[in-house]
């Protein structure tokens, strides 16, 4: 008897544990991943290579879209390029094991790539070594004028050199946003960003920034609610 409440004692002890780990896994997943909340929304921009490229009259219109996704505990961003010239979409994620972001993006003929990298100074910056090139590529992704301007560079470095090269930037503006506008700010009740599309539950008003945030309150409103009331109790 005394070794069943033992082993029972000490399993029910393990499982806390691990629940425990896991939510501060979530967290920490969340929390990295909220650094980045100037990029959800819709994008339109132009896209070209550098000014003194040869082929520098080559421009091209694209519209992208980032947003929240979630399941259980776990939490990533998405992207989806429409009229992209060398993207299609992708999957932004926190790993904490390397304490580093890591972006898996599909070419427009659907291979994968892998890039790992870092948030700093406002600028996200991932890289990936080209396993039949051996080159380095490089992304760097930031927001501008106070999160109406979103900007992504891609360029590379052959293998043995030490200088990059630019091959293309992206510029877009927010749909529906414009520089110098000054906007009502409403907080996403899930993400804590910034909110746009209004939600209710029982007679309430709430806002989400994304469709990944909405599906996400329609799932589970009270949890979302609970967490956002308590967090502004708080001060927060």
């Amino acid at each position: 008897m005394l070794r069943k409440l033992l082993f029972s004692t000490l399993f029910v002890a393990l499982n806390l544990s691990f629940c425990f780990a896991a939510d501060k896994t979530a967290d920490a997943n969340k929390e990295a991943l909220q650094k980045l909340q100037d990029f959800i929304g819709e994008w339109k921009g132009n896209g070209g290579p550098p000014p003194n490229s040869k082929a520098s009259k080559l421009i091209w219109a694209e519209t992208f879209q980032w947003g929240w996704r979630f399941k259980g505990e776990d939490s990533w961003l998405t992207l989806e390029v429409k009229d992209g010239k060398f993207f299609k979409n992708g999957e932004l994620k926190w790993v904490p094991e390397k304490k580093m972001y890591q972006f898996t993006v599909s070419d427009l003929k659907d291979n994968k790539m892998v890039f790992d990298g870092k948030l700093n100074k406002d600028i996200l910056t991932l890289e990936r070594i080209d396993p039949k090139t051996k080159e380095t590529q490089k992304l760097e992704m930031n927001n501008a004028a106070e999160g109406v301007r979103f900007i992504y560079n891609y360029s590379h470095k052959e293998q043995g050199k030490t200088l990059f090269i630019k091959d293309y930037m992206v510029a877009a503006t927010k749909s529906g946003m414009s520089l110098g506008a000054k906007e009502k700010k409403t907080e996403c009740v899930v993400s804590g960003g910034l909110g746009t599309m209004p939600v209710s539950y029982k007679g309430e008003t709430f806002y989400v920034c994304c469709s990944g945030c909405k599906d996400a309150f329609v799932e589970n409103p009270e949890k979302f609610i609970k967490e956002f009331k308590a967090k502004k109790a708080a001060g927060g």
